[in-house]
């Protein structure tokens, strides 16, 4: 496989012209940052956020001249916006606004592209939402579990990591090989333990900070939606960045999410920052499916004794408070640690155990909540900052 450099990327995204400018966008100086494994390449574009949705074209026509360069496997341009770009430098003397790069692609027909339109994933029947209010309380451990656990109980099931800053599911599902793309434009999920999965970690080392702002990671995570082929799905559970930040902001506003499933611990501080988890979901017309009740108590591996640690029943007061379904408490256990650690998730590793069931117990309530809202399909909402 031919080598990818920066240098020859950046010397490929100078044949891509700017039709309003007539400077490449290199020229234009968009081009903040370039990520290369393994034959992926992600470029991220700097732009002007008054022209919005008007540089879609460009932003595909980037990604269309990566492509075609030897080598390259996928291509990912992903658009922030965090302060308005310098005015640019009038065209070359003589110039009359003829492209000279990389034609633009045309957009899609049933995708939406960057400029806050709906985010549709053909063929998936349900996606929701695993959130936390704040990080440490086992919300991955959860997602992971919860989709095998529906799986387990028949149902074609997908993974999305969206957690850009700290993803877990290479770890936690053992996988190390690199998403393929047949046509250079749509990645295929891998697939693990009867699951579809895909992770921003499944592309980048895991030892890479990824030292993004706001708009860029909801630009990942909406490729990462629209740009898989995810195929028939009857659930699509996303594993959510913990807090209430622009990845939940964008899975909210932009996709017909089926409901949210909230985890926290029992103690009095989680429950809190819980209760403005499930809120968020709530004022965006998001169905909170229900409360799980992570490292409810502590079984000693050894003599089997239990001990309240962090308290007991504190998510299932909460739940019974706000009105939601309480659905179900995971102890805080040796073998659930070890496994998701070794890549082997306790749902599969150890399915008749105890800890497998109670997991599968979950799933099992949150289809049944599913099935029953079912009856009307929930359109995307206008989100109002006031």
């Amino acid at each position: 496989m031919a080598e990818i450099t920066e240098t020859a990327i950046r010397k490929v995204l100078d044949t891509v012209i700017d039709p309003v400018t007539g400077r490449s966008v290199a020229a234009l100086g968009m081009v903040s940052g370039i990520a290369t494994r393994a034959g992926h390449v992600a470029v991220t574009l700097e732009v002007d956020p008054a022209r919005g949705t008007a540089l879609e074209p460009l932003r595909q026509a980037c990604e269309q001249a990566i492509r075609a360069m030897p080598g390259v496997l996928s291509a990912t341009a992903v658009m922030t916006a965090e302060r308005a770009a310098p005015s640019p430098p009038p065209p070359p003397a003589g110039h009359h606004g003829h492209s000279h790069g990389a034609p633009a692609a045309k957009t899609t027909p049933g995708k939406t592209t960057g400029g806050g339109g709906r985010i549709d994933v053909p063929g998936v029947k349900h996606i929701i939402a695993v959130a936390s209010g704040k990080g440490g309380v086992g919300k991955s451990t959860t997602a992971v579990n919860l989709a095998l656990g529906l799986a387990a109980n028949g149902l074609t099931t997908g993974l999305l990591d969206a957690d850009i800053y700290g993803p877990s599911m290479p770890r936690m599902l053992g996988v190390t090989e690199k998403p393929e793309s047949a046509d250079g434009k749509m990645l295929k999920p891998i697939e693990k333990y009867g699951l579809k999965t895909m992770s921003i970690g499944y592309i980048v080392n895991e030892d890479t900070p990824m030292i993004w702002r706001g708009p860029m990671v909801s630009s990942a995570l909406e490729q990462m939606l629209r740009d898989v082929q995810w195929g028939e799905l009857d659930v699509l559970v996303v594993d959510m960045p913990p807090g209430t930040g622009d990845a939940q902001l964008t899975l909210a506003q932009r996709v017909a999410l089926a409901g949210a499933v909230i985890v926290s611990t029992p103690q009095d501080i989680a429950l809190v920052d819980a209760r403005k988890g499930l809120n968020m979901f709530r004022k965006v017309a998001v169905p909170v499916l229900g409360i799980v009740e992570n490292m409810s108590y502590f079984l000693c591996p050894h003599c089997g004794e239990r001990s309240e640690i962090f308290g007991h029943g504190g998510a299932r007061e909460e739940a019974d408070k706000l009105g939601v379904p309480f659905l179900g408490e995971i102890p805080l256990h040796l073998d659930i640690r070890t496994t998701s650690d070794s890549g082997h998730p306790i749902v599969v590793s150890k399915p008749d155990s105890a800890h497998a069931q109670a997991y599968k117990n979950i799933a099992g309530r949150v289809w049944k909540q599913l099935s029953a809202n079912q009856r009307g399909a929930r359109k995307a909402p206008n989100i109002v900052v006031q």
